[in-house]
């Protein structure tokens, strides 16, 4: 399938492993930098979501999306395990949980742009799901950059799979993009309980952000791997 992704902020939390490793698949490897594993929350939004080779459908190609995740490897391949993922599209919702086998919910979604600055709300309203939310706005500050090879910003972005699990079945996806289009970034909270739906709690110290204009993005169906 295609999609674009458009004003996407990457907040990132360092994290004590141990803390992670409970929570995902003895089978996958947490990735660590420096001796740190990481814990993001990734709000944006995406068009033109669609097979390859099919016209987006009016009303359901296009929709806020929010995810919150970690890094691992299996086989010494890099990808993204996601502890859960938000979208404003219940059909999207049924099917990635179906296609892809990740933990989407449904939520109610806005992003509004005023000049610079992306204005974010999400409010969980899947039925028996632990409720999240995230108000943040934020915004730009510097110049645009290419993450490079060994640096952190590469480790959290630069990441060409996702992981997910069925029971005790492991599957990957395969995903592309051109190298991401970075720029430092600002961001206010009014409230993120995200990471609490999933069990973690944020340290207190400061998100490490990160801000993309627009992805394009290319998936392959999943395949097990173990």
């Amino acid at each position: 399938m295609r999609q674009k992704w458009h004003d996407l902020l990457f907040m990132h939390w360092r994290i004590p492993p141990a803390t992670l490793r409970s929570l995902i698949p003895a089978s996958l490897e947490l990735d660590q930098f420096e001796g740190s594993a990481w814990l993001g929350v990734v709000p944006f939004r995406m068009t033109g979501v669609r097979l390859r080779g099919t016209p987006g459908i009016p009303g359901l190609s296009a929709f806020p999306e929010l995810n919150v995740r970690t890094y691992v490897s299996e086989g010494g391949k890099p990808g993204v395990w996601f502890f859960s993922l938000d979208a404003a599209s219940a059909i999207a919702v049924a099917a990635a949980r179906a296609w892809f086998h990740l933990p989407y919910f449904r939520a109610r979604m806005s992003l509004e742009v005023a000049g610079d600055e992306i204005r974010y709300q999400s409010h969980r309203t899947h039925r028996d799901a632990p409720p999240a939310d995230l108000h943040v706005n934020y915004e730009p500050t510097g110049r645009i950059s290419h993450a490079k090879p060994g640096t952190l910003e590469y480790f959290l972005t630069e990441r060409y799979c996702l992981y997910a699990a069925a029971g005790e079945k492991i599957y990957r996806g395969e995903i592309h993009h051109p190298p991401w289009l970075l720029q430092p970034a600002e961001a206010q909270f009014m409230r993120n309980s995200m990471a609490d739906a999933a069990g973690l709690t944020i340290p207190g110290e400061l998100p490490l952000l990160y801000f993309a204009r627009q992805q394009d993005m290319v998936a392959w169906a999943p395949h097990r791997i173990a």
